[in-house]
């Protein structure tokens, strides 16, 4: 297999296991919360913590494991993908979320494809997107290697969850993805535009910071 096609793939698969997960255990957290928010958000996050941390040992080597636009677009910038990777990698990762969705309503006896009706907009939303997504862009690229991303990363995912009012979603692909599951981690079509451009925004300001970080760094 061609080494793009292995990259493209594993970022796929990346973005279906991670999109599968979150949903899917959101869906079992509330069903056996029964109506405890709290308890279904406990079970939501220790799911995504425990399949990221797996995902970034196993497709880091790979592909970098970014299973997000953000991440990729970053990298690019960065001048550590090309414009043509980052392209595929992006296009991957939304057909894996959308795909990792639908498998978990499959999963749970839902209909495959159902328009989300949780609504996640307003000031305080997208503020918490911003901080959640410019904190994973400084911690995933300040961490040296990929065993080190593998708790970092999960570890500011995980604790996102609680301390932002939008569960730390910090990624435009797996907001399209969630936009397809009338669940728990759902999110209705109309309010992913709003999140896609707090996550934007997000990411320049996690580029800013690394910058700033590196400047420093080098003038020590």
């Amino acid at each position: 297999m061609p080494e793009t096609a292995r990259k493209a793939l594993a970022e796929f698969l990346g973005a279906l296991l991670l999109t599968a997960t979150v949903v899917g255990s959101g869906i079992m957290g509330e069903r056996l919360a029964e109506g405890n928010g709290a308890v279904a958000l406990l079970a939501n996050t220790l799911a995504t913590v425990a399949v990221l941390a797996t995902l970034i040992v196993t497709f880091g080597p790979i592909s970098g494991a970014h299973f997000n636009p953000v991440v990729s677009v970053v990298a690019l910038l960065r001048r550590n993908l090309d414009t043509a990777t980052a392209a595929i990698f992006v296009a991957a990762q939304i057909l894996g979320c959308c795909i990792g969705a639908v498998l978990a309503n499959a999963m749970f006896g839902l209909p495959l494809i159902e328009a989300a009706t949780h609504s996640r907009t307003g000031g305080a939303q997208w503020l918490s997107e911003i901080i959640a997504t410019a904190g994973l862009v400084l911690v995933a690229f300040r961490s040296p290697g990929t065993g080190d991303a593998a708790w970092r990363v999960p570890l500011w995912i995980g604790a996102a969850y609680w301390f932002t009012a939008s569960t730390s979603f910090a990624n435009p692909a797996i907001t399209i993805g969630r936009a397809l599951s009338d669940s728990f981690a759902g999110i209705r079509p109309a309010d992913v535009p709003g999140f896609a451009l707090a996550q934007a925004l997000g990411g320049i300001i996690g580029i800013l910071l690394l910058r700033a970080f590196a400047t420093r760094s080098a003038a020590a």
